[in-house]
């Protein structure tokens, strides 16, 4: 077996590094290909020199431009019109200073460049910017700007999460094990299922052309590292146990494997399951997450099922030093935190049922507080110069915006759109662009800043009108048209998507427990654990970590890994719970039973998947940084709350209708109708 997974890794690795190279990253590939701005996107590159990449140089002094800051931008601004009008492109500069007479605005376009040009331009004119004179602040922004700075931050990503992440599994599983040596042997494995996710997902996109963006890589790498952990520290764990019933490592590993491989299995079907659900939204980003992250689990299950237990047997008992099980000894019994925590929910189930229901409740509460959507320029955690050069336009610019709306329409038609755009509500001034393939394309000033609501309903009564004129053929894009085609898509998917996600969660949990009501319970807690989460993150996002929104696609995100990875402790839980019950302990006592045999290895899996999660929260994204938290904060909530206390409370106040209408409520009955006879 571990021949056979050198060979894999040796296939792998060439592969493996190719992936990161094929992930876009532009806002379009996010939205699906249906959506208008998705379109004017694509024809753009239709139009003579292709798709055009919107810049603005700002030059701002804070008590006011001198006629030398003036001439150096002006002298500036000829270099890079000099310098891109080689390259096929166009820089035109037209420069507007502000009111105050504090700020010089020249924008420009360079047109006929691909991503890897355009970044590599960016990067060369803000090259040639450096060293201003003293005090005058020069800033390049603009749409062009911001993505070449989101491309930067994506580029570094992949190693850096995976760096962090590893490093964060290995002090974990130090300080679970005890152990110098053990540690190793599950992060190596965890090491093998990431690189081999990595190939597979990479095939995926050269066979089927899948849309992989960072998001999704960097929630895969995650993933393999929570996900497989956890499978590690159960079957660890359950390893442990059996060395001490049996002599041969090989007997004691077929033993664990036969006790939590069901649990395991089902662990990774539900998340598998609840990720492929994802196919079905409309989003790009969201649908290409669903066969990802479903690799990445798969991936995790074959190696900690095959690769792990190889390695655990060929190394022996000694890997545990220096707590060595040896054969035939007793597990000392010591009152741990889970037996007080299981005792104290038998004594009072109603009390603890409600009270935990009602902390879970008023966290839930605080959801209303949660930002608006995100705005583009507030994405980063940490400002780049390009929306810092955006907030200087604002401010010196507050009755103008300087992004435009772009409004492509059939070259026949162009005069009835302009003229039509002109006299729409909101619409500040109207420019005339390129025209080739049959489209022209047009510049829409609106009267409302960037992202602001006024902007919004401006692009929505612009696709109103404009739609209307038949022949026309016209479609409004840009980047803010992208941020409202983004919201609406997503709303949308939360629609379909969750559904299936419930109802798919279910019918495996239904499969495993045998029963209607066990998996009714653990859908509904997960279910609560996540909205105290986003309660918790409306408490937190804007007023603690200063966040100005909340990004469209954290709800769905954070409900489908929440409920899926959620639902794994309760299958570990409720698994262990029915194999007691099957032994002839009653329900109560199973539960407890099954809280203290499992209640430490839940924890220490919960721990690990919240850390690996919250290392999302130190990417300089805003959308990152809110996912971790809400995902790593409903796992704990879901770890030491409802895991261990509302559903064992649950379990001792329903008692054999936990297993209703399967075979073991059948059997309690039955039993119970003996004794009274």
């Amino acid at each position: 077996m571990i021949g056979l997974w050198l060979v894999v890794l040796a296939l792998a690795l060439p592969f493996s590094g190719k992936l990161g190279d094929s992930t876009r990253d532009q806002p379009t590939d996010y939205l699906p290909a249906s959506a208008d701005s998705t379109r004017v996107h694509k024809l753009l590159d239709q139009l003579p020199g292709g798709n055009t990449t919107d810049l603005l140089l700002v030059h701002h002094r804070d008590g006011g431009l001198t006629a030398a800051d003036r001439e150096t931008a002006q002298r500036q601004a000829r270099a890079i019109t000099g310098e891109y009008e080689s390259t096929g492109g166009k820089a035109v500069p037209r420069s507007v200073p502000a009111k105050d007479g504090k700020t010089l605005l020249t924008a420009f376009s360079l047109t006929g460049m691909e991503e890897e040009a355009r970044d590599k331009a960016v990067g060369d004119i803000r090259e040639s910017l450096a060293d201003p004179p003293s005090g005058l602040q020069v800033e390049l922004g603009g749409p062009g700007a911001l993505e070449a700075d989101s491309s930067a931050i994506f580029d570094s990503a992949d190693s850096t999460l995976m760096l962090g992440t590893a490093t964060v599994v290995a002090i974990l599983l130090i300080l679970t094990y005890r152990s110098p040596v053990l540690w190793l042997v599950p992060l190596t494995v965890v090491g093998f299922a990431a690189l081999s996710s990595m190939a597979l997902v990479y095939g995926l996109v050269q066979a089927f052309d899948l849309t992989v963006t960072t998001m999704n890589t960097s929630v895969m790498t995650v993933l393999i590292f929570g996900a497989g952990t956890d499978y590690a520290l159960l079957l660890v764990s359950r390893y442990r146990e059996e060395l001490r019933r049996h002599e041969r490592p090989f007997d004691a590993m077929s033993a664990a494997l036969r006790g939590c491989g069901p649990a395991v299995l089902a662990s990774s079907a539900t998340v598998a399951a609840g990720l492929l659900c994802l196919l079905a939204a409309d989003l790009n980003s969201v649908s290409g997450l669903g066969p990802v992250g479903a690799i990445g689990v798969l991936c995790a299950l074959v190696a900690m099922g095959t690769l792990l237990p190889a390695l655990l047997v060929l190394l022996g008992r000694r890997v545990f030093w220096p707590l060595i099980p040896a054969y035939g000894s007793q597990l000392v019994a010591r009152r741990s935190l889970f037996t007080f925590m299981g005792t104290s929910a038998g004594r009072r189930p109603v009390a603890v049922l409600a009270g935990g229901a009602a902390l879970l409740g008023a966290l839930a509460l605080g959801s209303v507080a949660l930002p608006g959507d995100l705005r583009p320029q507030d994405t980063f955690t940490d400002k780049p110069e390009s929306v810092s050069a955006m907030e200087t336009v604002q401010t010196s610019f507050p009755e103008r915006s300087r992004q435009p709306v772009t409004v492509l329409a059939r070259t026949g038609e162009a005069a009835r759109v302009e003229s039509t755009a002109k006299s729409g509500d909101g619409v500040a001034r109207v420019e005339r662009g390129r025209s080739g393939g049959g489209w022209t394309e047009f510049a829409v000033f609106a009267e409302g800043g960037p992202g602001s609501e006024r902007e919004k309903d401006t692009i929505h009564d612009l696709r109103g009108e404009l739609g209307s004129l038949e022949g026309a053929g016209a479609l409004v894009g840009g980047p803010s048209a992208e941020q409202i085609d983004l919201e609406e898509a997503n709303a949308d998917d939360r629609a379909v998507v969750i559904p299936l996600v419930l109802a798919a969660v279910l019918i495996i949990l239904i499969a495993l427990l045998r029963s209607l009501v066990a998996p009714l319970i653990l859908a509904a807690a997960v279910v609560a654990s996540w909205g105290a989460a986003m309660g918790l993150g409306g408490l937190v996002f804007g007023p603690v970590l200063g966040f100005e929104g909340l990004d469209p696609g954290v709800p769905l995100l954070s409900f489908v890994f929440l409920v899926a990875l959620g639902v794994d402790y309760g299958i570990f839980l409720m698994h262990r719970m029915r194999e007691e019950s099957l032994r002839g302990a009653p329900v109560a006592e199973a539960a407890l039973t099954a809280l203290r045999t499992t209640g430490g290895v839940i924890a220490s899996a919960g721990i690990v998947l919240a850390a690996t999660f919250c290392v999302l929260a130190t990417m300089p994204m805003v959308m990152m940084a809110e996912l971790g938290f809400v995902i790593a904060v409903g796992v704990l909530l879901d770890t030491f709350l409802v895991r261990t206390y509302l559903v064992t409370s649950a379990s001792q106040l329903l008692r054999r209708w936990m297993w209703w209408p399967g075979r073991l409520f059948r059997e309690e009955g039955a039993a119970k109708a003996r004794q009274g006879e």
